[in-house]
């Protein structure tokens, strides 16, 4: 295979990114549907599929491509991107990547458990993991903010600095506002991410990083 054809298909993985925010958001969107009293504006994206809540079976379902497909689509960007000449470029997608596999992982892992303290010891672990998720998705964002214009991708820059700029938001928004909102920026936190994530496929279909392989 020539080097246009390796291009040409690694490109193609870029479609999982899509895949992985079309699922999310189904997720998001339909489980209430069999969650009964489900309030969105006031509840967490994680109670849809946490242990013993009633949404669990359909939000698992729709939920299924989210991870798998969302790690596909950032390996293949890693991939696109290595011979990027600017380090703090490449550590801002791999940054994103080791994001990406922790969040694939560590929910699957540890599940939130519904009518359950913080202290219960899963959902400590639980909370550790979206701690973990936060930060790294941060450092990538900056990181990718800064060094985007440098790698001839300025508008990718420009996603960086939105998604951000939502994700932030998310958690000042739940410490400044009422608790009958928490829902709504919750899930600008968490959509920033999922989002972002499927701009970089978008980004590898179109080839624009097809140049950092040389």
């Amino acid at each position: 295979m020539g080097r246009r054809g390796y291009e040409m298909n690694l490109r193609k993985l870029g479609i999982f990114g899509l895949i992985s925010l079309l699922s999310y958001t189904a997720m998001v969107v339909f489980s209430p549907l069999a969650y009964p009293g489900y309030e969105w504006m006031s509840m967490a994206v994680s109670d849809l599929t946490a242990e013993g809540a009633p949404s669990l079976q359909l939000a698992t379902r729709l939920n299924a491509l989210f991870g798998p497909c969302a790690v596909v689509s950032i390996m293949a960007v890693c991939v696109a991107i290595s011979g990027s000449k600017s380090k703090l470029f490449k550590l801002g997608i791999y940054s994103f990547a080791g994001m990406e596999w922790i969040c694939s992982v560590g929910y699957t892992m540890f599940p939130w458990v519904a009518d359950e303290p913080n202290t219960n010891p899963q959902n400590l672990c639980h909370l550790i993991v979206t701690v973990l998720v936060f930060v790294l998705s941060l450092a990538a964002l900056i990181m990718i903010s800064i060094s985007a214009k440098h790698e001839g991708v300025k508008s990718l820059g420009i996603w960086a600095i939105a998604c951000l700029c939502a994700m932030v938001l998310g958690p000042v928004g739940t410490g400044l506002f009422p608790k009958a909102v928490f829902g709504i920026f919750e899930r600008l936190s968490t959509f920033s991410a999922v989002i972002f994530n499927a701009v970089l496929g978008v980004y590898l279909l179109s080839g624009k990083f097809d140049r950092q392989e040389e």
